[in-house]
Formats: C-alpha cells, sequence, structure tokens
C-alpha cells in the first residue's frame, strides 16, 4: 500500500474587486485582505482570475512583463503566511504568440506549478487577445496533487475529470464570474466537486471589474456535494477545513473519477458524405465551426499527427478528406502507392483522436468534397501557396477561412519509404 500523502487542511478564497490595470492596488487589497483575516498556517488560498490585473487587452503584454514581479510578491506573501497561493495572471513563453491566462501555484518555498486556461471566452473576445492552453496536468505540492481551471474552463466537465483521474484530490478554481450568472456558478462548482468526489475551492471577483458587476460568492464544496464555506457579494476571505475522511467516504463505495474504460468505436468516424452532412449541420446549429483538410496519409508519421492536431486546433471538429487508392494513383506517387490500403488508411487515421471524421474521395482533388461541406477553415501544408489551395476560394466565398500550416521538417511518408528500402537493401 502507498502511504497516504499530505493533505491540505484549510481551505480559504480571497474575493475583492479587482481594479483593472492598477496592479499595486490590487495586490494591496490582497495584502489588506490577509492582514485583516490572516490564515492558519498550510493554508491553500484560492485568488481570482487576472487577480493582480483584470482584463484590458491593451494592456496584455504590459500585464505580462509584470507576472514575474507579482509572482515575487506572491512568493513573499506564502513565505511570510506559511500558505499556498494559487491565481490567475498573465504570462507569455514566445515572441511571435499570444499569450497565456495561466493559473500559478506559489508555496512558501517558491512556485510549485502553473496550468492555462484551456477554454477561452470568445463572447468577451478573449481568443482574439489569449491562446487557449495545450493541455492541463495536475500540480504535485506538499500537501498533495491539486488540478487548476480557470473560470470559463468550469463549463468543461471533461476537465475536471481528466485532472481528477490524474490523482487531484482539490480543485482550484481562478474566476472573474458575472453576478449575471450566479446561478450557474453555484450549481456547476457543485457538479464538479459532486461528479469527481474531489474538493472544490472556487475563488470569484466581487464588485464591478470595468462594466461588468461580478457575482462574488466563492465556494469551497465538499466531495458529497455540501457548501463549506460560501462569500456574498463583498470582499471577504472565506475559510473551511478540508477533512480528507469526507473524500475517503465518499470513493468508497464507488469512484467514477477512477474509472476509464475505452468505450469508443473509431470506425463509426470513417463515413460517407451522405451520412456526414446531417451530421456536421447539427453541429454547426450550435455555434460548432469545422474544419476540413485532406491527404492520402499513406505510412502515417509523426509529421501527419502533429500537422493533423494542428488543424483540429484551428476549429472545433475536424474532417479529414481521405484520397481512396484510385485517386492516390492520380498524384503520380510512385510505383506501388499506396502502400496501405484506403480501409487501412482511414482506419488508422479513424484512431486518431484530434480526427472526428474520414470521407473517402476518388477525385484527384478534394473541390467536390470541400464545395459540398463548405467547411468554416480549410487547412493545408504551408508548402501549398494558397491560390492553388483546392476550395480556398470557395470557401473564403462562403465567408470562411483558409490555413497554411508548417508541416515538420523531415517527416515524409517518401523519406520513409527511401529509408526502408535503404535499410533493406543492407
Amino acid at each position: 500500500m502507498q502511504p497516504d500523502p499530505g493533505f491540505f487542511p484549510t481551505a480559504a478564497c480571497a474575493q475583492f474587486q479587482i481594479e483593472p490595470n492598477n496592479i499595486e492596488g490590487n495586490i494591496a487589497s490582497l495584502q489588506r485582505l490577509l492582514e485583516q483575516q490572516a490564515p492558519a498556517k498550510d493554508t491553500l488560498l484560492v485568488l481570482p482570475e487576472m487577480w493582480a490585473t483584470g482584463f484590458s487587452y491593451p494592456d496584455t503584454e504590459d500585464f505580462a512583463a509584470a507576472t514575474p514581479h507579482v509572482l515575487e510578491t506572491v512568493g513573499k506573501l506564502a513565505a511570510q503566511y506559511g500558505i499556498f497561493l494559487a491565481g490567475s495572471l498573465t504570462s507569455r513563453r514566445a515572441v511571435a504568440d499570444l499569450p497565456f491566462n495561466t493559473l500559478y501555484l506559489v508555496g512558501p518555498q517558491g512556485l510549485l506549478g502553473q496550468t492555462d486556461k484551456q477554454y477561452l471566452f470568445s463572447h468577451w473576445q478573449e481568443d482574439q487577445h489569449y491562446q487557449p492552453g495545450r493541455g492541463s496536468s495536475p500540480i504535485d505540492s506538499p500537501m498533495g496533487v491539486v488540478g487548476g481551471m480557470v473560470c470559463y474552463d468550469l463549463r468543461f466537465p471533461e476537465l475536471a475529470r481528466e485532472l481528477t483521474f490524474g490523482g487531484c484530490q482539490v480543485l482550484l478554481i481562478s474566476s472573474q464570474w458575472p453576478l449575471s450568472r450566479l446561478l450557474h456558478w453555484q450549481t456547476l462548482v457543485r457538479a464538479r466537486a459532486i461528479e469527481n468526489q474531489v474538493f472544490v475551492v472556487a475563488s470569484n471577483a466581487c464588485g464591478t471589474s470595468g462594466k461588468m458587476q461580478m457575482a462574488g460568492h466563492s465556494l469551497i464544496v465538499a466531495p458529497d456535494g455540501s457548501i463549506l464555506a460560501e462569500a456574498e457579494e463583498e470582499e471577504s476571505i472565506v475559510t473551511a477545513r478540508l477533512n480528507v475522511q469526507i473524500l475517503k467516504e465518499q470513493r468508497r463505495l464507488f469512484c467514477p473519477p477512477g474509472e476509464r474504460p475505452w468505450r469508443f468505436y473509431d470506425t463509426a468516424k470513417i463515413s460517407t458524405l451522405e451520412d456526414l452532412l446531417p451530421r456536421l449541420t447539427a453541429m454547426r446549429r450550435q455555434g460548432s465551426r469545422i474544419a476540413f483538410t485532406n491527404g492520402c496519409f499513406d505510412l502515417l508519421h509523426a509529421g501527419h499527427v502533429s500537422y493533423l492536431e494542428e488543424a483540429r486546433r484551428s476549429a472545433d471538429c475536424l474532417v479529414v478528406g481521405l484520397n481512396s487508392d484510385s485517386s492516390v494513383r492520380l498524384q503520380n506517387k510512385g510505383a506501388g502507392r499506396p502502400i496501405n490500403t484506403e480501409t487501412d488508411r482511414a482506419r488508422v487515421l479513424a484512431a486518431l483522436v484530434c480526427v472526428d471524421f474520414v470521407v473517402l474521395f476518388d477525385d484527384p482533388t478534394p473541390l467536390t468534397l470541400i464545395r459540398a461541406l463548405l467547411p468554416e477553415v480549410l487547412v493545408k501544408g504551408a508548402d501549398w501557396p494558397e491560390e492553388q489551395i483546392a476550395g480556398a476560394a470557395e470557401v473564403r466565398a462562403a465567408g470562411g477561412t483558409v490555413r497554411r500550416i508548417e508541416l515538420t521538417p523531415g517527416r515524409s511518408t517518401s523519406a520513409l519509404i527511401a529509408t526502408i528500402k535503404n535499410k533493406v537493401a543492407r
């Protein structure tokens, strides 16, 4: 038996009014609350989303530049009070890309880990100024494993389930949630606790942020869904004891977050155009965006996978048009191509999580298929000039976009075949 890890004895949420673009003022608000309600040693204290800066899109780059200073201050507060602090800030990791909305966990000894916001709130144009995280991992701490989520992430139960399957027993939520959707906030926080049998510590802003009235009502919820502590709408720190025995008792008879049977049959992704169209129509009714790309995908390799993952990130659903065997033979790819049959190639593609549907086509190009699908995003390799991409004009005319993705250097089916032949010849 593995020994039980440590566990946070106490959790707390600090909620206060966030003044956009007033870093020192927001830090002062946190310091004032800590002085008024000093938390006990080893308390896990969660702060609201963008607690130090608020959202001010013209100042995003300045916020990212200020994050090291803010984290230094947080580290000093954590050391002074002997506590753990978590909350989201703007982070930048590459000059050419948009920054991330990142939740940091800082303890008395310094930074313990970070995780990026996975789902950006396009209704507030967040997706135009930040980029989404590419996967969220549990964070190790001296008091056990925790998972971080940021605001809109709360509406995606699969994220909470992935984190709890990874061993998290406490979920941290850093948020700026509006008063107009207070019922959603309270319900979803409790739902994430119940369905995953974990403690949820959810901190929200209060007062106004810009023109938006925040809900407050920060929550600490037990694995059985009971509310251990809840703030009202004013600035405060709410605190609750975390009894790990409650979690163990909830999981004693059954533990849904630990059950992960493979329930998919990937061959169902392989579709005809006739069957696919009504399914895409249903998705589009709810605002989903469809991406399309195509290729032979003979001898699937790492370059293919990276390309398809990036294509999937461009929309909510990825349809792959696959050249049939007869279509491949029209491509002048050489004798003996394709090496794998269309049935085998479709089966392997369908097994990729990033691929939602596979549709075979017999024509030399997928133009007829693209005209029928009219994807919101047409994806092709950056080695293709846009004016030579089949269907580009039609997609743009329908209001869609064309995206050209850089290919992975040194990865191609032709090179792979040549390598195999050289090795066989030896």
